[in-house]
């Protein structure tokens, strides 16, 4: 995740918290096969310029892995706590979508300006480029059907929603497709992942056949926490008992 304090509903605020691309950009140079992003960065957290950049560095340090997983924001009290402004919901999915325009531009070969509502870029260089082609792919986060998964259906590679239940998510891949539909889009394009809060270790065998079903309706991407003092032994745990399994799904 992409936060500078540690969120209340997990842990105090004042619990440790690493700056994501920071992390990441250690990782690229601990890995080689393993895909960097952060799911996802809020678009208040850093101009999109500079978001650009980033990610364009961090695939090329990596050769090549990073993606770039993007949302509106919603942790109110971290940004007024560090001073960074916090707008309104409206205003904060209309920077969402420039922001993702101005990567597209920054990682082609458009080097002109971006003038838009909230945003104005003089120039956008952005050199070196990232190495993927066109560009590293995006992952928009959240569930909101009128605004988020439009811009889903406009931009994304992948979206990443929270296991609402089956039902729920199906009616979240419904509306996908109908934008799709509007904007001529095939919604095959659109890689669907999600955020389970289900604990695997827990019941390996109910984790398994709720994938199971996700899995029959599209989902191709499950996304995990750690849980407890151990996050490397669980991993390690999940790893052994589960995704060997999970695999053949």
């Amino acid at each position: 995740m992409d936060h500078w304090f540690q969120m209340e509903r997990r842990a105090p605020a004042t619990e440790p918290m690493l700056e994501g691309y920071t992390t990441l950009g250690f990782l690229a140079g601990q890995t080689t096969r393993l895909k960097l992003g952060l799911l996802v960065t809020g678009v208040t957290y850093r101009h999109p310029g500079l978001l650009a950049k980033i990610v364009a560095t961090l695939d090329v340090l990596s050769e090549g892995r990073a993606f770039l997983g993007l949302g509106a924001a919603w942790y109110e009290r971290e940004h007024l706590a560090l001073g960074v402004p916090f707008p309104p919901l409206t205003e904060r999915f209309g920077r969402l979508e420039e922001a993702i325009q101005i990567c597209e531009q920054m990682w082609s070969d458009n080097d002109g300006p971006y003038d838009g509502r909230y945003y104005q870029l003089a120039e956008t260089i952005c050199s070196p480029r990232p190495l993927q082609s066109p560009r590293p792919p995006i992952m928009i986060g959240g569930s909101g059907e009128q605004k988020t998964l439009r811009l889903v259906a406009q931009y994304a590679d992948a979206c990443n929603l929270f296991d609402l239940g089956l039902d729920a998510v199906v009616h979240k891949l419904e509306v996908i497709d109908r934008h799709c539909a509007d904007l001529n889009r095939d919604p095959a394009e659109i890689t669907r992942t999600m955020l389970s809060f289900f604990d695997p270790l827990a019941d390996v065998d109910g984790f398994l056949m709720l994938m199971e079903a996700y899995a029959a309706v599209g989902i191709g991407q499950v996304w995990l926490s750690p849980r407890g003092d151990d996050p490397a032994g669980y991993v390690a745990r999940v790893t052994e008992l589960v995704v060997p399994r999970l695999s053949v799904i």
